[in-house]
């Protein structure tokens, strides 16, 4: 009989490595401690539930490395792509989900799987024996941490990550805000009303960015720093960093029009996007904070539109940890040390859903080779889940190592014979290569 593969953590990593394994006749155990063991950022105990953003970003597989990521996944049978196409909402050129619902479908699929066993049991050691993926993720709890850390010889880096506040529809002001996707992306009407706009004039502005600097913050404890991850800055952050960084990021007004007053451009705007599927949920776009909870609502409540806003929830900060992967893991995803033991998601220093859950989905085929007496080299550099895993297993510098989104710097230059691509061939370019090149690597294990 078949020895189970063990899997800590059900988050999307490792709700997205069960699946594969149990497809390919592997026996799984996830070990996941919640609900049982709770931590500050879930709120249920369902697997892959996301805590921030409801957003897999782009979902242009032609001439975005995310998007292209999005292919490659669904191209490999990946669960959490399926279940994101089924609860996806109206979200223009981006790839948004009921959270709720989506968790709930990841959840049900993954109990009704004859080869999967889900236990609430707590790891707080690092296993000897057996086959595990651990994908903890960046809330990995304190007792495996100093597991890790003991075996490792080697503090985990840490950046601290910070949520967006979520906003009841019915309490946005419509005589103000508008619905509008930027540049008017979206064909029909739920595309079309997938963003709330709130404008905001010079004056409005300064005087929110005045309040965001001013409000009381999260203190972090002693001995801590703040090493922010530049794709998740909390807005005060921006603003410290330059009173116009908000208005050239989350508050750019370009590409939108306020409908009720179309022939004054906004200095800002504000953006909304659908969080559920209802529509009675928005979530303020880039809008993660470390204002504590009390400032938020007075703060937030400047912004022209939200003066009577009620929220779901408020944003919050917490402290992720990550490996230095390019010294710890080798290339196929091991810990040098306890070669049993895969790391997998956000702990390997990936950044985002669809990275995390790309990583769970490599981790857990690399496992079946191992598991069935085949070898299996990981995808080639070329497609965007070969240069994720290329970069954490030793093409970042370890001395420099921090958590990285996709991104077509991470790929092998495409060769432009014949003169210089522009940036959108250049793009679909090396999506055409990556295509071919992940299709040549999935054939090989059929």
């Amino acid at each position: 009989m078949t020895e189970p593969l063990h899997i800590v953590g059900g988050g999307m990593a490792g709700s997205e490595a069960a699946w594969q394994a149990a497809q390919a006749g592997i026996p799984v155990v996830i070990h996941e401690m919640r609900p049982r063991v709770e931590t500050f950022a879930h709120r249920t105990g369902n697997l892959a539930e996301m805590v921030c953003s409801n957003s897999f970003r782009s979902d242009d597989d032609e001439r975005n490395a995310v998007g292209l990521l999005h292919w490659e996944m669904r191209a490999a049978g990946g669960l959490l792509m399926e279940m994101a196409d089924i609860h996806q909402l109206p979200a223009g050129g981006a790839l948004a989900v009921d959270r709720d619902a989506f968790s709930a479908g990841v959840t049900e699929r993954l109990r009704a799987h004859p080869m999967i066993t889900v236990t609430d049991e707590e790891v707080t050691e690092l296993p000897s024996s057996g086959s595990w993926i651990i994908a903890t993720g960046p809330l990995t709890s304190g007792a495996l941490a100093e597991a890790i850390r003991a075996e490792t010889g080697a503090e985990s880096l840490a950046f601290f990550d910070a949520i967006a506040p979520i906003v009841y529809a019915e309490t946005v002001n419509m005589d103000v805000a508008w619905m509008q996707s930027r540049y008017d992306k979206g064909e029909t009407i739920e595309e079309q009303t997938a963003y709330m706009n709130c404008p905001m004039t010079k004056a409005q502005y300064e005087a929110f960015i005045d309040a965001m600097l001013a409000a009381d913050k999260t203190e972090f404890h002693e001995g801590e720093t703040a090493g922010y991850f530049d794709g998740c800055l909390p807005i005060e952050v921006m603003a410290e960093r330059g009173r116009d960084t908000p208005r050239h990021g989350p508050m750019k007004p370009i590409g939108l029009t306020n409908a009720h007053d179309p022939e004054n451009k906004p200095y800002a705007v504000v953006q909304l996007r659908r969080d559920n599927a209802l529509g009675t949920l928005f979530n303020i776009v880039g809008f993660q904070t470390k204002m504590k909870y009390g400032a938020q609502t007075d703060v937030f409540r400047m912004i022209p539109g939200l003066e009577d806003a009620k929220f779901a929830r408020l944003g919050g900060i917490h402290r992720n940890t990550f490996l230095n992967s390019p010294t710890l893991l080798d290339g196929q995803m091991r810990l040098r040390s306890r070669p049993n033991i895969r790391f997998a998601g956000q702990v390997t220093g990936v950044e985002g859903y669809v990275e995390s859950a790309a990583m769970g989905l490599l981790a857990a085929r690399l496992a079946i080779a191992e598991t069935k007496g085949q070898a299996l080299a990981p995808p080639p550099p070329e497609t965007a889940m070969g240069a994720l895993v290329t970069h954490i297993t030793g093409g970042a510098e370890a001395k420099t190592f921090q958590p990285m989104n996709v991104n077509f710097g991470l790929f092998p230059p495409i060769d432009a014979k014949g003169g210089r691509k522009g940036r959108k061939d250049r793009y679909k370019a090396y999506t055409d290569r990556a295509k071919e090149a992940f299709q040549q690597w999935l054939a090989g294990q059929s």
